[in-house]
């Protein structure tokens, strides 16, 4: 059997034609952990080479390549849209697990599905951090991260709401029979969302999607609510499913033979706008919506640097200069004394004298001085000092402040 491989052309598929017709709003990078297989630089390349004026990260349960897809995009000239996918628990599943149903006579409940939220401002994508920690601290143990309704209820300013697709809690009821459930699932995310919640439709060739879609289209058009055309994309391109579906084994602890696992298709790759419009042609106004979404999200996240504390105190109105010079002098009297005591007993390499050490000492406190890092210096002494005193074990450290004289 041939390797799979992965595909390493950033040369669209189709011809750009009107790629403002259509935004993807369901990307998932690599840091979609065992499920997504597009690392955010070369997903910045490929929005760039089909052209796409906007494009929406919507990783699972996690934010970790928020600022990296915000950079990256912005830089291409792409308008970034952070968000994220997430399982929630409506309160109408009982656990199976029979450990998890042993833990407690309490009955629990278990997530439904993932709904994708975008950020459409700063509030947006404050709440966005908050439900991705809260997705890890709210489920027991042996669960996997999800937050419950009344976390949403909490936490549902600024966002943009999609239903979720085939792995959505509306789409799974439809497609267990359930339509009353799923009616109430919708109704629970309309309190929350108002005319922030889309109906998510997804065609990637699953018989299954085929048969739930009239039934969303239906529950949409009855409450007036807008569908919008999204494609789950885990990588760049249809040579890369052989691959991705490796490492959906990988994830899983399953072979490639067996039927009865997760599994995705060719389809699930980042497609051309015009591969969308030809999609959903019958549904104008599913992608149409895309495009309102994404003006609707005007936020973005920017690096900061880092703000430390002033780890020497000096009089009130000084200025940057006279506080680095303050920390450079404490760091010199600290540096000078632990010099000393290690003189003390141990002894000189062969070679060396105390002078030489003591030159060194000087020059590396004057480059740390001169590239401000005194008072960083200071504040990791001082968590290290603290914890050998109270019998936490501290490692050797490495890199260059570990491995300096300092």
């Amino acid at each position: 059997m041939n390797a799979p491989t992965r595909s390493t052309d950033l040369t669209p598929a189709a011809p750009v034609k009107d790629p403002a017709r259509f935004v993807h709003l369901k990307v998932h990078s690599a840091y979609s952990l065992l499920e997504g297989a597009l690392p955010i630089g070369r997903l910045a390349k490929l929005a760039e080479a089909y052209g796409f004026p906007a494009l929406a990260l919507t990783d699972t349960n996690n934010l970790f390549g928020a600022l990296e897809f915000s950079d990256k995009l912005w830089a291409a000239g792409i308008q970034p849209i952070i968000g994220l996918s997430i399982a929630v628990d409506f309160g109408d599943l009982v656990v199976s697990d029979p450990v998890l149903r042993m833990a407690s006579n309490q009955p629990k409940s278990a997530p439904a599905g993932h709904i994708a939220l975008l950020a459409t401002n700063e509030r947006g994508f404050n709440n966005l951090m908050k439900l991705a920690s809260q997705a890890f601290f709210d489920p027991e143990d042996a669960q996997a991260p999800h937050v419950r309704i009344e976390r949403l209820e909490a936490h549902g300013d600024g966002l943009i709401a999609l239903t979720g697709g085939p792995l959505g809690p509306i789409d799974k009821a439809l497609a267990g029979g359930q339509a009353e459930q799923a009616g109430a699932r919708l109704t629970s995310l309309e309190k929350i969302f108002g005319n922030r919640l889309y109906v998510e439709l997804q065609r990637h060739g699953v018989p299954s999607q085929a048969e739930v879609e009239p039934q969303l289209i239906a529950m949409a058009y009855a409450r007036a609510l807008p569908l919008v055309a999204t494609n789950e994309v885990y990588f760049a391109s249809p040579s890369d499913h052989e691959a991705h579906d490796a490492l959906l084994c990988i994830a899983e602890g399953r072979y490639v033979v067996e039927d009865d696992r997760r599994r995705a298709t060719a389809e699930h790759h980042l497609k051309s706008a015009d591969q969308m419009v030809a999609l959903f042609a019958d549904l104008p106004e599913a992608l149409d919506n895309t495009i309102e979404i994404a003006k609707r999200c005007s936020y973005r996240p920017l690096g900061k640097k880092p703000i430390l504390p002033r780890f020497v105190a000096v009089k009130e109105g000084s200025t940057d200069a006279e506080q680095l010079a303050a920390e450079a002098e404490a760091l010199r009297i600290e540096a000078e004394a632990g010099l000393a005591a290690r003189l003390a007993v141990i002894a000189l390499a062969p070679g060396f004298t105390r002078e030489d050490y003591e030159k060194r000492l000087a020059f590396e406190i004057d480059v740390i001085s001169k590239m401000k890092f005194p008072g960083y210096f200071l504040i990791v002494a001082d968590f290290i000092k603290w914890s050998k005193n109270n019998g936490v074990a501290v490692g050797p450290g490495r890199g260059s402040g570990a491995g300096s004289l300092v």
